[in-house]
């Protein structure tokens, strides 16, 4: 009977084998290892976010683990929502070992804003629909409160300066 520790331990006959592929990578292993779509590694590229990255002698890009690094440093920053401004100027301080953190602070700081502000306006949005829902019968009649509202000439829509901006910003974003 085997040892509780070697049952925990896979056989190496049914481990999986994991050959690690050499570096530099095609872009579709480069783009899986960042885990982005090979159409977004073009994009970033395109945008100057990627340096220049080597090619074959037919003109194949190859892809450095620096590359792919580089790849799931914006990744990461478009999950946390960073524009692409901000994660252009966000690598160029992360590749200057020489910066000041006070920088990067500093943009991190103000996305913390801007997010905050976005959730104030979709929280009113939110309040305005809220109000129509509870205003409207839901009945088999025609009269609607949430249609009268949206229909409502652009001197009704002044009273609602909050949604207004909200949706404005939203649709800009």
């Amino acid at each position: 009977m085997p040892s509780p520790r070697s049952a925990a331990l896979p056989c190496a006959a049914t481990a999986p084998r994991h050959r690690a592929t050499p570096w530099p990578v095609a872009i579709g292993t480069a783009a899986q290892r960042a885990g982005i779509s090979a159409r977004m590694v073009r994009h970033y590229e395109s945008l100057g976010l990627l340096a220049d990255v080597g090619r074959t002698d037919s003109g194949y890009r190859q892809y450095t683990e620096a590359d792919v690094h580089t790849l799931q440093f914006i990744r990461r920053s478009r999950d946390l929502g960073f524009s692409m401004e901000e994660i252009a100027e966000l690598l160029t301080l992360w590749r200057d070992r020489s910066r000041a953190s006070s920088q990067v602070k500093r943009i991190a700081q103000q996305h913390i804003d801007d997010l905050s502000e976005r959730i104030a306006q979709m929280q009113a949005m939110q309040r305005s629909l809220q109000t129509l829902v509870a205003c409207c019968q839901g009945n088999d009649r025609p009269d609607c409160p949430i249609l009268d509202d949206l229909a409502a000439p652009e001197a009704a829509a002044q009273a609602r300066p909050a949604v207004r901006k909200a949706g404005k910003t939203l649709l800009n974003k």
